[in-house]
């Protein structure tokens, strides 16, 4: 049963079939295989969602949204530019620490992309900067909106392997701060290797002014953080003061939001949570046959008998994902794998918290790297850059966060230093 159905979904995904589509397809295999009752498909698809911490992920969406739509981004790019635009490169710097700051609330990647990128993007051409580097270093900054909290991703690894949710996210800041200065050091180099960004400063705020403009924009994630770590709400009930407080802040102190407004931004939002949700019940289903038929039990043998030590195993775990990642979307190789992996990875002696950031991060590439990174589409949409002529600039900034990654998953107390601070 269980190669029939993994044979059926990579029929599927080489159809190009919608990934959603070809997991719920491959379980529907799975179920007339195993002559289970079809009520099954929708008990399982119940439990999958019936989860209190998934509430978090379509307010965390209609959080970003909102930030975009009003003014929220554009008061934070206006900050960044005031602490790094004298620095030659400054402005690609600044493009780096407008998206860990957007995705200390957004918890998304492409939401970050297209807020941030509408902006800078163009700056960073009107200044010297090839558009295809501009382009491919949007996307990639973006990827901090999935690893510095709260992240979409972690709460989905929380769900499916029963992980604290909090503790993950916690654990993904030191990783996110470690991943933006790598971004940032290259950048800096670059630019004064290619005699680039020499007047960056020009037309930049005074920090003081352009703290006093984003101040409330900057408050919003110490809120979101402070209330998480300080006991004040929990992660779920954050997404819901996030969201409060952007459209607050977006109607009534920016007026960048008008009732007629609203219409579409909740429409990209429900879109954006339809996606998952729907990759989440069809994964639960799969998931459900794949333990029934004692795939965890047998994967955790072979992987056994594979690997001798557990750098062995986070070596060949990290190749893999990033290969998988290339491929398969975020969201359904994490509902999909994580419940798989984890048990292994524990006993092999990793952290379930420190597996989880290593799985995160790994499937982020996956987010800029060809052929269906969804980062690298929405900065090519932002930009006007094809996709092919992305990919030569975009080397260097993947092997950066490779490296990052090799970093994180061999000094575990980089992910877990926070963590045990606050929790233990």
């Amino acid at each position: 049963m269980s190669q029939l159905m993994i044979l059926t979904m990579l029929i599927f995904f080489g159809l190009t079939v919608p990934v959603a589509v070809s997991i719920g397809l491959a379980a529907m295999s799975g179920v007339a295989a195993a002559n289970l009752p079809w009520l099954v498909v929708a008990q399982q698809i119940y439990a999958a969602l019936d989860k209190y911490p998934l509430v978090a992920i379509p307010f965390f969406i209609l959080a970003g949204n909102l930030m975009e739509a009003g003014g929220i981004s554009e008061r934070l790019v206006e900050f960044a530019k005031s602490l790094v635009g004298g620095v030659q490169g400054g402005l690609a710097m600044a493009c780096v620490i407008t998206c860990m700051i957007f995705a200390a609330v957004a918890g998304s990647s492409v939401a970050t992309t297209f807020a941030v990128g509408a902006i800078l993007i163009p700056a960073m051409v009107r200044h010297g900067y090839p558009a295809p580097f501009a382009a491919s270093l949007q996307a990639t900054a973006a990827e901090l909106g999935v690893i510095i909290p709260p992240s979409v991703p972690m709460i989905l690894f929380a769900v499916s392997t029963d992980t604290s949710t909090g503790e993950l996210f916690i654990a993904g800041v030191l990783p996110g701060v470690l991943i933006a200065a790598a971004l940032m050091a290259y950048v800096w180099l670059y630019a004064r290797r290619q005699r680039l960004g020499l007047h960056d400063g020009d037309g930049r705020l005074p920090l003081w002014p352009a703290l006093r403009r984003a101040w409330l924009a900057l408050l919003m994630p110490v809120i979101i953080l402070g209330g998480i770590y300080g006991g004040v709400f929990t992660p779920t009930e954050a997404s819901v003061v996030a969201v409060v407080y952007a459209l607050v802040v977006g109607m009534l102190v920016y007026r960048r939001i008008r009732l007629a407004d609203l219409s579409a931004t909740l429409h990209r939002s429900v879109i954006g949570t339809a996606s998952i949700m729907f990759i989440i019940a069809n994964a639960g289903v799969f998931g459900f046959l794949l333990n029934r038929a004692g795939v965890p039990d047998a994967l955790g043998q072979w992987l056994g008998q594979l690997f001798s030590d557990k750098y062995t195993f986070l070596l060949g775990v990290n190749a893999a994902l990033f290969l998988i990642g290339m491929f398969i979307e975020t969201s359904a190789s994490i509902v999909v794998l994580a419940p798989l992996l984890l048990p292994v990875a524990v006993a092999f002696g990793v952290d379930p918290v420190h597996f989880g950031v290593i799985m995160v991060i790994n499937l982020a590439l996956g987010m800029i790297t060809p052929p269906f990174g969804v980062n690298l589409f929405a900065a090519s949409s932002i930009s006007g850059v094809p996709l092919e002529r992305m990919v030569r600039p975009l080397l260097p900034f993947v092997t950066t966060v490779i490296g990052c990654l090799l970093v994180v998953t061999y000094v575990p107390q980089i992910s877990l230093l926070l963590r045990d601070l606050v929790y233990r």
